[in-house]
């Protein structure tokens, strides 16, 4: 078996107690005394482990840096090592030790053998492996989000909460000419060739999308044109959203800025043309409706004859309408929509929408209501609120059934005046709801049932509502009905 310490009983002792394994180790590799821990730590008994050695012990990956180091030690290179390696379980799986051996020499300075001491590591090495796979994993992940920052065709901003640039794109970067050629500050709201959608008007600090973004605000398709030549600027999309840490404190926000040059272009081409055909079609309609009227009240006109003229006036009139709303759209485009404000009495504007329509809702047998107070005074351009309600009135019938009720509710909120129009009609599709106030719009049943329109009406409602400060929305059910809101700021004198 080879020398012992010169106190046995005492090596004996510290060996079978201690709560780390431990092994008396011979100059040939085999186990001369092993304990306990080290017996549970392999799954073997004592007495296999004394018939085993080491080398036969030790995963073959590891065998040869821990045979390297035994055979200095015993070409007196050095007196001991330590290191990390694999152990083979008896049921086969693999355990990790954090090895320390060190030679025992005689008095003559012989090597007499080894003692090895194994801390079991192996729950600390696999936590160490799911901490190096996790970082491999957010490494990755981050290799990959980089990339598509990079690549994206979206230009992104990244802002502190100080209101400095922290981070840009390299597609964002490139766009950063055109507004600011002669650099930026990388400060958000500095002020550069940055114009409103209607392309003259320069924006205020207080405007610029980054400093929005950076006082805390989040918003969508806020749009815009930069660059000081109107031949070769580009118009821009962006989105904002507040970035915050896990306990929700604001740490800065994220932008998002999408070049909309050609949309913007093709925009203004349309409005154009439609605000100068309208503008050239409107002169010589009137002077129709008038020679219309003329021959329509002329006493020696046949009675079939005046029948023919009131059918071309009706339409002629509906022709006069649509035009109408084809201006005021370009209007809108143009955003010059011009608003004269005065004191008025929305309870008496509301009557008179109501009875307009009375005629129209009766020949389709829809029943008008009004539920409004007694007076609600405050300071609006009553011309546009009245045609608000035209438009909304005229809707509501158009879209109802016989036997339906189209309902006007006027009243005060906390948030200021609410305006609603409400009908047990055919409803709006739930996929429709978001396009129902774009130009041109027109939903699918209205489309199939061939309900005439333009798809003006609503954008011309919103366009109004907005130039009064205020909000336009919608609630509908398909089959059952839709109610139309608008909230108008508190206004008085």
């Amino acid at each position: 078996m080879g020398a012992t310490p010169e106190n046995p009983d005492l090596w004996r002792l510290t060996l079978q107690h201690s709560p780390i394994g431990m092994a008396l180790v011979g100059l040939d590799g085999r186990l001369l005394m092993v304990n306990r821990a080290m017996s549970e730590m392999l799954g073997y008994d004592v007495e296999e482990l004394q018939q085993r050695g080491f080398q036969e012990l030790t995963h073959v990956d590891d065998l040869d840096a821990d045979l390297v180091q035994f055979d200095r030690a015993l070409a007196g290179e050095i007196d001991s090592y330590r290191l990390r390696k694999r152990y083979l379980h008896a049921d086969g799986h693999v355990a990790w030790g954090d090895l320390s051996v060190a030679l025992v020499r005689g008095r003559d300075g012989r090597p007499l053998h080894f003692i090895s001491q194994i801390l079991d590591v192996t729950e600390q090495h696999e936590h160490e492996d799911r901490l190096r796979a996790a970082t491999a994993d957010v490494e990755h992940e981050r290799q990959s989000l980089e990339a598509v920052f990079e690549t994206v065709s979206v230009g992104l901003l990244l802002i502190g909460r100080d209101g400095r640039y922290e981070r840009m794109n390299r597609r964002h970067q490139e766009t950063m000419r055109l507004p600011f050629p002669d650099g930026h500050g990388g400060e958000a709201g500095q002020l550069g060739h940055v114009y409103h959608p209607d392309g003259k008007t320069l924006m205020a600090k207080e405007d610029m999308p980054s400093y929005r973004a950076a006082q805390g605000e989040e918003f969508d398709d806020y749009t815009y044109w930069v660059g000081d030549d109107p031949i070769t600027r580009a118009a821009f999309s962006v989105s904002a959203r507040q970035v915050r840490g896990p306990s929700g404190e604001r740490l800065g926000a994220a932008l998002a800025y999408q070049e909309i040059t050609d949309l913007m272009r093709a925009m203004q081409v349309k409005d154009e043309f439609v605000s100068s055909v309208s503008h050239e079609l409107r002169t010589p309609l009137t002077s129709v409706l008038g020679y219309l009227e003329l021959l329509a009240e002329n006493d020696k006109m046949p009675a079939d004859a005046v029948a023919h003229v009131q059918v071309i006036r009706r339409n002629a009139t509906r022709l006069q309408t649509l035009l109408s709303d084809l201006l005021q759209v370009g209007q809108v485009a143009e955003v010059s929509l011009q608003l004269q404000r005065a004191d008025a009495d929305l309870v008496a504007v509301a009557r008179e929408a109501v009875e307009a329509a009375r005629l129209y809702a009766d020949q389709s047998g829809v029943g008008v209501e009004l539920d409004v107070p007694h007076r609600l005074l405050t300071l609006v351009d009553a011309q546009r609120i009245r045609q608000v309600l035209d438009n909304l009135l005229s809707n509501a019938v158009k879209y109802s059934r016989a036997g339906g009720t189209v309902t006007v509710c006027l009243r005060e909120a906390a948030d200021g005046i609410v305006l609603e129009v409400s009908d047990t009609g055919m409803g709006i599709a739930a996929d429709e709801i978001d396009q129902v106030f774009g130009r041109f719009f027109r939903g699918g049943e209205a489309l199939r049932q061939q309900i005439p329109g333009t798809g003006l009406g609503l954008n011309i409602v919103s366009s109004i509502v907005a130039a009064h400060g205020g909000e336009v929305t919608v609630d509908s059910e398909l089959g059952r009905g839709t109610t139309f809101r608008a909230t108008l700021p508190h206004v008085t004198d």
